[in-house]
Parts: C-alpha cells; structure tokens; sequence
C-alpha cells in the first residue's frame, strides 16, 4: 500500500532536506559547514541583484548565519575548487562531480552565440580558445582585446547588449570548454578553459551516458528536495521531464525513491529513502527570492499554501508586495514576506513593506525583527527602518523599537 504523508510532515521533511528544519548554529561558521551545506543543496542561483545583498550568498547565510562570503569565493576561486559556474537551474555554483551530467543535458544556447554568423563564431571561438590557452582568467572585455576584436553594437542588439566576443564566450561556456575562474568586485566573469578549473579526478571533455547522468542528476535532486514529485525533481536542474521521468520510475525499482500521498497533492510524489523525517521545525530564516527551497513556485504554493512570484521585472506601480521581497520562514511555515533593501551609505536595513499570511503566528513580528536586527548586523548595517507599507508593518515596526532600545542600537527603528 502506498505510505501516506500529512502536508505539515512533507512540510518538515522538505525543510530537512534543505538543512532548514532546525535552528542555526551559534558560533563562528567555518568553511567546512559552508561546504557541508552546499554539499546538502548542491547548487546555488547567482543573481547580479544587489539590492540587498548577491542572491548567491543569501542560501548559506539562512542555513547557518553570518559567515564570511570571502569562505564562497574562496571554494569556488582558488583550487581544488568545492562549486564551479554552471547552467543548473540558471546559472548557478555547481558541485564539480554535477559537471559532466549537467553537460550532457544543458540546452541554454540562446544565451551565447545563437544567430550569428556561423564562420565568425567558428572563428572568433579558436582566437578566445587560443588567448585563454596562455593566460590567466580575463574579462569579455579583456578577451575583445587581448584578441584585437573591435565592433560598433546596436543599443537595440538583444542579450544585454553583448558583443559578438561576449555571446561567443557565453556559447563556449555552455559548450563546456569555458568557464569561469572567479569574479571581478564588479560581478564580471573571468573566463578561463574549463580543465584549469575541474579539480582531478575530473575531465572538462568526459562524456558520460546521458541515462545516467540522468539518474545521478534527479538523485541528487531528490535528495536535495527529500520529497516531491517528478517535475519538482526535473526542475531543480532544469532538465527535461520527459527524460526526469524515466530517472524516477528507475530510482523507484530499485528502492532509492519511494511514491507516498501526501494530503492535498493530486500528482504521483515521491520520497527519498535517505529523507529524514522530522517531528517538528524550528528553524527561522529570510530566504533569497531564488533560495532552492522556493524557486519552484508551485511546489512552493504546495508544501506552504505561499503564492510566491518575484516582482523586480514588474513596474513598481503595479508589484503587489515590492521590488526585492524574501519569504520569511518559521517554523514550518512562510508566515510573511518582505521587501528588502540595504541602504549602504546611510548604515540602514530598509524594510520597504511587509506582509503577513493569513495563518501567521501571534510571535511573527517579534521573530521577525530578530531576524532582521541579525541580518542587519551580518551586512554591517547599523539599523533596521521599517517603511509603512503592509499589514505587517506597524507591529513589526514596534518589534524593531523595542530591541533598537533594549539594546541600544543606532536611533531610525521607528515605522517611517
């Protein structure tokens, strides 16, 4: 008979699953919990938003509190590399041994050089190829120069206004012969060929089946999530759900994946024998718009009852919630949201609105402004100023006060 699972338990296990469950731990974060916790969720979304903070450094600040991002740039920068840049489920950290099967089934060329012509792109990738060969990580503009390539863009041109050396690098790097090194203060890549990046015993140019590929790729998905249903699986990585399908009926056969009903969900789902089942949740976190707990929205609106889109790409007179808004998490529930930004200049962690759930605890607004007075700490911002805008607002407003109070913190805590 199929095992059945309550929501509020596929709640907890998802959470588990996501090293989330439970509450952060005290003390200074080492670099080996930050490599344990990317190990646990095998990929991280990079987002150039820096309204508040890169979206990529967010995931291990919920999981584990204030930590040192220099820990990030360091296993992804210096070698044997613990990430490296992928496509995953965007662009993304990925674990290195992922490389090969996500190789095998990413399908992102519109990004690169898709529409040019083919003799210049054949050309242009043998000069890129040949000035990487003999040095160091390079910028697109660096590589434009260091190859003699000048052209005159259209502001019109499509893909972020790229030259014709930046989409054949982007064409490269989803080819797999390129990627990236490291980042610039500015965000920028610095290119480089992908076997001076893959730590040994991996090899930029291994083939494996695309099968089984497949079959590592929705394992680890799977026990990324702990429990879920095929398209929850594929979209982790982002690939097919036909192929994801296939991957699940056999991680079924042979005990890895077990099918459960779980209360309210109409689809066939799925548990990882390893998924740990929680009884209860305590853990409380703000969580980046592209955490992988929630970048599947509906799963989100599944598990949490949490209708959950990102507004940044809608105009500002028409967002509901606001421009950079980051669930908030306790418990097992996302009870609230806000929109956040840190003001630099002025020290200032800005809550330009807030908003309740329905079903919402009595403690939310006092959980939440300690959740923020820790994350303005983190950002090394002296305040947290709460705008008017949202149900939330006033009381969480007050919250805010009472700690600037009790322990005084810099005075601009006040509803605004």
């Amino acid at each position: 008979m199929t095992a059945r699972i309550s929501l509020a338990q596929a709640r907890r296990i998802a959470l588990a699953a996501q090293g989330l469950a439970k509450e952060r731990p005290t003390g200074l974060v080492t670099a080996r919990q930050v490599g344990r916790t990317f190990d646990r969720i095998r990929l991280l979304q990079i987002d150039s938003v820096n309204v508040l903070v890169r979206a990529h450094y967010l995931p291990f600040y919920s999981r584990l509190g204030g930590y040192d991002v220099d820990i990030l740039h360091r296993l992804a920068g210096k070698p044997p590399r613990r990430m490296i840049e992928y496509w995953a489920h965007e662009a993304s950290y990925i674990k290195p041994e992922d490389f090969a099967d996500l190789r095998q089934w990413q399908r992102r060329r519109w990004v690169g050089a898709s529409g040019m012509d083919p003799d210049l792109v054949r050309d242009l990738s043998d000069r890129i190829l040949d000035a990487l060969a003999s040095s160091r990580g390079l910028t697109a503009r660096a590589v434009a120069d260091r190859i003699g390539h000048e052209e005159t863009r259209a502001k019109t041109d499509w893909g972020w206004n790229w030259n014709a050396v930046k989409r054949v690098l982007e064409a490269l790097f989803e080819q797999g012969l390129v990627s990236a090194a490291a980042r610039t203060p500015q965000f920028e890549r610095l290119y480089t060929l992908t076997d001076r990046v893959l730590p040994a015993p991996h090899d930029a140019g291994h083939r494996p089946h695309p099968e089984e590929a497949m079959l590592r790729l929705i394992e680890a998905a799977a026990r990324a999530h702990g429990i879920g249903t095929v398209k929850c699986f594929a979209d982790y990585f982002r690939v097919p759900v036909r192929a994801a399908a296939g991957a699940v009926r056999a991680l079924e056969a042979d005990g890895t994946l077990e099918r459960v009903a779980v209360d309210g969900w109409n689809s066939e789902v799925y548990l990882h024998a390893d998924a740990a089942r929680p009884r209860q949740a305590t853990g409380r976190a703000l969580l980046s718009p592209f955490d992988s707990l929630v970048f599947e929205r509906q799963r989100v609106e599944r598990l949490f009852d949490f209708r959950y889109r990102i507004e940044i790409y809608t105009p500002a007179a028409k967002r509901t919630y606001g421009y950079y808004v980051l669930p908030f998490l306790l418990g097992d529930r996302l009870c609230a949201r806000v929109d956040l930004k840190a003001d630099r200049p002025a020290g200032r962690l800005v809550v330009r609105s807030a908003h309740s759930e329905d079903d919402a605890p009595a403690g939310t607004a006092a959980e939440l402004a300690a959740e923020l007075a820790a994350m303005a700490e983190w950002l090394e911002l002296d305040s947290v100023v709460v705008e008017s805008k949202g149900d939330l607002a006033a009381g969480l407003a007050r919250e805010v006060a009472k700690r600037a109070q009790g322990t005084k913190t810099v005075p601009g805590t006040s509803l605004t």
